[in-house]
């Protein structure tokens, strides 16, 4: 159910994407994205995070025309908390599991005392209307692999922020329970949409990843 209402969803976004990218300072393409080279999309990342600030985590002025909605989802994953960390935190390893994802471009890696940050962007690719719609998520990850948690704060189109915390839990047998802390922050008009959405396409990303940890595939 969980992906059939992600697949649904899907052209409903793209809709709202396109419309909402014709005005905004990074805009939308509605042809896959191939021309575009690790530099330029890293010039973009730096627009968007001057632009938005998107690790601002202030909930939106009263009367801004923005809201907020925070949800939370869990997983068990029979598998050690170390390992399971490791895989689960590598936005690689969700391409092909989340079916619009096609790849992650990094663009700075580094370490300040026990935390490893990563700027990155993720490119889906969407099909609506006999087009593809390459939608970008820029991003900045924070993990924290001696806590058993990492962050990531993101923007995306229309003007979509997520703040998100993802806590790897020790269970007994040498399992482990993974739970995503959701913050969705979009225009009013959208929010109840991008929540919805958003959480339904992480939960169907965790069962993804639940099955390829446990299988072995990853």
């Amino acid at each position: 159910m969980r992906k059939i209402l992600r697949v649904v969803a899907a052209p409903m976004f793209a809709a709202a994407f396109v419309l909402a990218a014709l005005s905004a300072p990074a805009n939308a393409d509605t042809t896959a994205d191939t021309t575009e080279s690790d530099a330029e999309i890293a010039q973009e990342w730096q627009t968007v995070w001057d632009t938005y600030h998107f690790t601002d985590t202030t909930p939106p002025a009263p009367g801004s025309g923005r809201s907020r909605v925070t949800n939370s989802i869990s997983v068990d994953i029979n598998a050690p908390a170390a390992p399971v960390f490791g895989k689960y935190s590598d936005f690689n390893n969700h391409i092909g599991k989340n079916p619009f994802l096609k790849r992650v471009v990094t663009h700075k890696q580094w370490c300040a005392d026990d935390t490893t940050y990563r700027n990155l962007t993720a490119i889906e690719e969407i099909p609506y209307e006999g087009a593809i719609v390459v939608s970008k998520t820029h991003a900045q990850q924070r993990l924290h692999p001696e806590k058993l948690y990492y962050e990531t704060d993101s923007w995306s189109q229309p003007n979509v922020v997520t703040h998100q915390k993802i806590v790897f839990t020790r269970l007994p047998g040498g399992k482990t329970r993974v739970t995503e802390n959701l913050t969705f922050e979009a225009d009013s008009s959208l929010i109840d949409f991008v929540a919805t959405n958003g959480t339904a396409s992480h939960q169907q990303l965790q069962a993804a990843l639940k099955q390829a940890i446990e299988s072995g595939e990853l």
